[in-house]
């Protein structure tokens, strides 16, 4: 199976990626793999180098990075025949934690030869059309990102002091929701939307949302204090969010978000400018995963949607 490996060295722990690139060019050899590696040079290149790899005909496209690198790898392979297999080795590694990868580098590499492996069709969702895979945001959920990727050393405990830091510099919006057809008003300083269940690190901002089920779960926080936030936490590590009485959750295919202005949305923890008008969609069976054969509960991707929106490609 012709398969492109997509490298990219500023993921996660730099002392690890040091590592990684010789183990990887060791696996290839060592299977005897009809495979390429290649490294990215800066944003947007993985997205180049995943679309060539379709045109030249690979089955089989793998990101070894994080999250920023499994979304630009993505991408190009909507719609396609290519299947995405994943390496984690950022600092959340949410989508891979849904799946029920295996973080260890050289058990992800064995999953990505097929061995133990199998491909499945997942649901993507779009935001003012660019794709997320794992989870988009807005209000405070922008804001940590944006910072966070300014950082040099990633890691949970760079995040949750990032995240502090954003929160004691909080603003809360008032948003119109319509989703169903249903339009409603809140005041909220986090809003999220959610493919998966959690953001990374286990910490469960959609509990109990799935990849394939042809929706998406929105989440908004309301305006707390500081010891709202700690208890908020706890309930986000716990899996049980959706229980805080300042918590609002929906469901559905489509959500229009409206707030007072422009501002950042963050898709899977790259940040973006958008209007003030905000559009997410879900795209049901769009993309083929590489998934270990136990997870039973994700349909084989004998078939995918046919393609029905335009990506902004870098």
């Amino acid at each position: 199976m012709k398969t492109r490996f997509i490298f990219n060295p500023r993921s996660g722990r730099h002392a690890r990626n040091a590592r990684l690139l010789p183990l990887l060019r060791d696996f290839i050899s060592a299977r005897a793999l009809d495979a390429d590696l290649v490294a990215t040079e800066g944003p947007g290149h993985a997205t180049e180098l995943a679309r060539d790899a379709v045109h030249q005909g690979c089955l089989r496209v793998v990101a070894v990075g994080g999250d920023g690198t499994m979304n630009e790898v993505a991408q190009a392979l909507l719609h396609t025949p290519a299947a995405l297999a994943l390496v984690p080795c950022g600092s959340g590694n949410g989508l891979a934690l849904h799946l029920g990868l295996p973080l260890a580098p050289l058990a992800a590499l064995e999953l990505v030869a097929a061995i133990g492996g199998r491909v499945a069709a997942v649901d993507t969702g779009s935001v003012n059309g660019k794709p997320f895979f794992n989870a988009m945001g807005l209000g405070l959920d922008a804001e940590v990102s944006r910072r966070f990727n300014h950082l040099t050393r990633r890691g949970l405990p760079a995040y949750a002091r990032t995240a502090f830091s954003a929160f004691v510099q909080r603003k809360s919006e008032h948003c119109t929701i319509t989703a169903g057809g249903r339009r409603e008003k809140i005041e909220a300083m986090l809003i999220a939307i959610a493919n998966s269940d959690q953001y990374g690190n286990r910490a469960f901002i959609a509990p109990g949302a799935r990849v394939d089920d042809g929706q998406l779960d929105l989440v908004a926080i309301r305006p707390v204090g500081l010891l709202g936030a700690a208890i908020l936490g706890a309930h986000l590590f716990l899996g049980s969010i959706d229980r805080s009485p300042h918590v609002r959750r929906l469901r559905g295919s489509r959500f229009i978000i409206e707030r007072p202005a422009p501002g950042l949305v963050h898709t899977d923890g790259e940040t973006h400018p958008t209007s003030s008008t905000v559009e997410v969609l879900v795209h049901p069976r769009s993309l083929r995963v590489v998934i270990p054969a136990t997870t039973r509960a994700i349909a084989p991707a004998d078939d995918l949607a046919p393609a029905g929106f335009a990506l902004q490609l870098p």
